[in-house]
């Protein structure tokens, strides 16, 4: 009872291609593919900001905060570590 058949996924096929069409379902994949692409280019292009970003970081010293520019929300360096601390 709980096992499928080929003729059953072959059925459920057919009915599938009955109710949206062959062209829509070529749509649909082809948009699929796209979206796949997409999100690969975007995994890509994040690994490479990420390694360049390791690469500066560990070629040139940070740079100095001066402590004594204030303004509202504090000096500099408080400013920057509540991104960082806000960054974990």
């Amino acid at each position: 009872m709980g096992e499928f058949s080929i003729w059953h996924w072959l059925i459920v096929l057919l009915i599938v291609i009955m109710i949206f069409g062959t062209k829509k379902l070529k749509n649909m994949g082809s948009d699929l593919g796209e979206a796949v692409r997409g999100f690969k280019q975007g995994m890509k292009e994040a690994d490479a900001t990420e390694e360049k970003t390791a690469a500066s970081d560990t070629a040139a010293p940070p740079p100095q905060v001066s402590t004594s520019a204030t303004s509202p929300l504090g000096t500099r360096a408080e400013q920057a570590e509540d991104i960082a601390f806000k960054a974990k």
